[in-house]
């Protein structure tokens, strides 16, 4: 190859790279959503997400007042200046005392979807919230996400990662994205088949759940919700979006959620 067509390449490459376009993903467990959030804590809520192009929320209350929670969320977007959808899944099954739903709510501009999602039926028996899982065209790709809730950490999470896992092993489309509350830190080995798969988590050892105190000057509790995406997406940045910042402001923080929002900031590699 001579040095001008070298070059050419070279030059071809730097602008594809440059003309891909990056997308914001945030996933929060935003703690019984439609049983609390007066107008203050919603408008409150969109302005922490009104940056990203895709938000996964865990922890939707299964009655009425999550649905129309989720819808009022999206209409307060609409009036920041780009246009959302959402869609909300059905409850989940069992146990029926911790029931709820997932929503995702997204900027229609570059991002489409041609069916509601599911819960995925096959997990019902092996976990107590079944993730709800949605195909998204991103710029006409296809990017599957799957929106998760584990069971409490002294509940054994770790059986139903393992049974999420192996349905991915045999499921898995090309790009994807998990995103939840997995009570569980990802650095411990349940995670290890995910990661043989291929996946990568998007942050680690970041604490991402609040304490009802603070302690030595300590608000944070947890690094247990996590990010995983798979490899033919190119992270650009990930983190916490930790709007507490100061003790002072604990008390008035859980009002909006017992976690934090994480983000991943990723393009689709073409």
């Amino acid at each position: 190859m001579n040095k001008s067509i070298q070059f050419i390449f070279l030059l071809f490459s730097i602008l594809s790279f440059s003309q891909q376009k990056e997308f914001h993903l945030v996933s929060w467990n935003i703690q019984d959503f439609g049983r609390t959030k007066n107008s203050e804590e919603l408008e409150q809520i969109a302005e922490l997400v009104r940056d990203a192009d895709i938000v996964a929320f865990q922890e939707v209350v299964s009655g009425y007042g999550g649905a129309q929670a989720v819808a009022k969320l999206a209409d307060l977007l609409n009036r920041k200046g780009a246009q959302w959808d959402y869609v909300i899944s059905n409850p989940t099954k069992i146990p029926k005392n911790t029931t709820e739903r997932y929503a995702f709510v997204w900027k229609t501009k570059h991002i489409k979807i041609k069916n509601r999602g599911k819960l995925i039926k096959e997990l019902e028996t092996l976990v107590d919230r079944e993730p709800f899982m949605l195909d998204f065209y991103v710029l006409g790709k296809k990017l599957t996400l799957l929106n998760f809730h584990s069971r409490p950490h002294n509940k054994n999470p770790e059986a139903e990662i393992t049974a999420i896992t192996k349905f991915i092993s045999l499921n898995t489309p090309n790009t994807m994205i998990i995103a939840g509350d997995f009570n569980v830190n990802e650095s411990h080995h349940v995670f290890n088949d995910l990661k043989s798969l291929g996946f990568k988590s998007a942050i680690s050892k970041e604490k991402t759940t609040l304490k009802r105190l603070c302690n030595d000057f300590e608000y944070r509790n947890h690094p247990i919700d996590n990010i995983f995406y798979s490899t033919d997406l190119v992270k650009t940045a990930s983190g916490v979006i930790d709007f507490v910042r100061t003790c002072e402001n604990l008390e008035q923080a859980r009002k909006l959620s017992d976690h934090l929002p994480l983000y991943l900031k990723f393009s689709i590699a073409q």
